[in-house]
Order: structure tokens, then sequence, then C-alpha cells
């Protein structure tokens, strides 16, 4: 009785007007070759993301080959200024 453990990315998908990027990653356990367990984590990227009044792109380096492929083309500059100043239009009292 052999266990294995693998780990993919089942979902890519691009929403709303200023293109996050969500991925989800399934966890599959399988008994023999037979699939006994899936868990399911998600994680959503951004454009951009501001530290200390500083907008700057967000890191992408530590994702896969594809999801960094679908938001270089989504992310515009167009998209990546709409984001920063919807994000700042909220901070403003």
């Amino acid at each position: 009785m052999a266990l294995t453990e693998e780990t993919l990315e089942d979902k890519i998908e691009v929403v709303g007007d200023y293109k996050a990027v969500q991925v989800r990653t399934a966890t599959v356990i399988k008994r023999d070759g037979t699939e006994i367990s899936r868990s399911f984590h998600r994680h959503v990227l951004q454009c951009s993301t501001k530290t200390d009044d500083t907008w700057a792109d967000t890191d992408i380096s530590g994702e896969s080959a594809e999801v960094q492929a679908i938001c270089n083309a989504v992310w515009t500059d167009a998209v990546k200024t709409a984001y920063q100043t919807a994000m700042d239009a909220q901070e403003t009292p």
C-alpha cells in the first residue's frame, strides 16, 4: 500500500476590473494510484502593493511560470494605475 501526495494548481482565474489573479492549489492524496483525499488552498494576487505610501509591482517570482505569464499579460500599466488610484481613493477620509 503506497501513499503519494501531489500538489497542483488546478484553477487560475482573472477576476474584476483590476485583474486580481486567483490561484487554487489542490493537494491530492492517493493510495495505490487511487485518489482518497483532495484539499484546496486559494490565494489571490493583486497587481500592486503599497508600503509606506509607495506603490510597487507585486513580486510574483515565487509563482509558477503559468501564473507569472497570466499576471504579466493582464497587469498592464493602465490596470496598475487604475488599481492604485482606486486604493488611494479608499484611504482618503
